[in-house]
């Protein structure tokens, strides 16, 4: 399977007359892009804004980030499952606007004023575009078409976060169909091929193991994680790493998304690190299995051990990295696993998070594994924060959350969008004093 990225390197972004792609100035059409997104009868209405690095501008709260994609016509379906009919994703051309993204806020709505109120209590993620916290912010250097849709108040608030979902993936994609037909910057090809005239021979076989949502947050019928699945009951399956990068995985509605976006399954970092790997012969990439944090006991003890038995006898892998959702449950999930691969011998590495300044019962560095001894800390820096001015523009999802957002405050990391990241993208990381 082979799948060909695209790039076409964005450094402007502006409302205009029409939507197309200049060079590398995005140029959108504000009443075209609205009117395709209240095609969904769900939304009331939908307001646009365009946000550059440097702006003293904060948005909030965040629903999601997605990095514009679209395939080329003929090569297979934008965001399967979601958007068009299942099909198999991570084949095939995908044009890319590096350098820019879309950026989703929860607009309120009954259940929900102050953007997403979550099963298990209030979510708020910022994006920051200027200062400090941007500067340790992987969004803080693209450019934004902010998109704030305003469902109708009688939607059910499900059905509500289910119509942001689908904006936010239509918005995307509308933006990168300005690059077909063009010339991109750059391309990158990802297939597990050896490379020409070389073999395998010798080289450790390594997988990955990662978790896509943690069902102590439960999730809704409507909604889409997997291929359009909402994976309650889902049992750990293999994946082709490019399905991760080409849009059969999205982030769920869940509080436990914080420190997770799309947009980073789209540039997965251990996955983008294991193809550089596999390309530069240091190993042999043996493929991925996603899987999901358990809210029982039985379905915690029946996911690791298939888990961990796919890993062994289907990949054939020598060595796997595992990466948890959100949240401190999800820690066992993801030890447990690490320990039924190092009981068949498969060795491990796991990446985990400590972030919670009063140091909870949850915290990772309670977890102790006999033979799971490869732990490495992404020290999403929980108990870092900074003094931030008062921002000379926000986009809210309403007035009561931009009145929050306005003053000077302390934003702590994990507050602000593309600074902790559970698979492993944090600019921030441990010192030893």
């Amino acid at each position: 399977m082979r799948l060909s990225l695209s790039n076409h390197t964005v450094s402007e972004m502006e409302f205009g007359a029409s939507t197309k792609l200049q060079g590398s100035l995005l140029q959108i059409n504000e009443a075209e892009l609205t009117q395709h997104l209240l095609e969904d009868r769900r939304l009331q209405s939908v307001d646009l804004a365009v946000v550059a690095p440097g702006d003293s501008c904060r948005v909030g709260y965040v629903f999601d980030i997605v990095e514009p994609r679209a395939k080329e016509p003929g090569a297979g379906t934008d965001f399967p499952g979601i958007l068009g009919p299942a099909a198999i994703a991570g084949q095939g051309a995908t044009h890319v606007l590096r350098g820019a993204a879309v950026t989703v806020v929860d607009g309120g709505q009954p259940g929900g004023e102050l953007g997403y109120i979550s099963r298990r209590g209030g979510m708020t993620k910022v994006l920051e575009m200027s200062g400090p916290p941007a500067q340790a912010s992987s969004y803080g250097s693209i450019h934004h078409l902010v998109v704030v849709p305003h469902p109708r108040p009688d939607v059910e608030r499900h059905s509500a976060l289910n119509a942001l979902r689908i904006a936010s993936l239509k918005a995307a994609v509308y933006l990168a169909r300005t690059a077909l037909g063009q010339t991109p910057s750059d391309t990158e090809d990802f297939e597990l091929e050896p490379p020409q005239g070389g073999g395998r021979n010798g080289l450790h076989r390594v997988a990955y193991i990662g978790q896509i949502h943690g069902h102590q947050h439960g999730t809704e019928l409507d909604e889409h994680i997997l291929y359009g699945s909402n994976t309650r009951g889902m049992m750990p399956v293999p994946l082709h790493p490019n399905e991760w990068l080409d849009g059969a995985v999205v982030i769920s509605y869940s509080w436990g998304a914080r420190g997770l976006e799309t947009y980073y399954y789209q540039n997965h970092p251990v996955i983008g690190e294991l193809y550089r790997l596999h390309r530069a012969g240091e190993l042999t990439f043996a493929g991925t299995i996603a899987t999901t944090s358990s809210d029982t006991e039985a379905e915690l003890s029946r996911n690791c051990m298939v888990a961990a038995k796919l890993a062994k006898w289907e990949l054939k892998a020598d060595g796997v990295i595992l990466t948890k959702y959100a949240g401190g449950a999800p820690h066992t999930d993801m030890f447990e696993t690490a320990r039924q691969c190092e009981a068949l011998g498969v060795k491990t590495a796991v990446l985990v998070s400590d972030t919670a300044p009063d140091r909870r019962a949850e915290s990772a560095a309670l977890m102790s594994i006999p033979g799971v001894d490869a732990v490495v800390s992404l020290s999403e820096g929980g108990d870092v924060s900074w003094q931030v001015p008062a921002a000379q523009r926000v986009i809210a999802g309403n007035a009561e959350v931009a009145e929050i957002l306005a003053p000077p405050q302390e934003l702590s990391s994990g507050v602000v969008c593309g600074v902790t990241n559970n698979q492993g993208a944090s600019r921030l990381r441990p010192m030893i004093y």
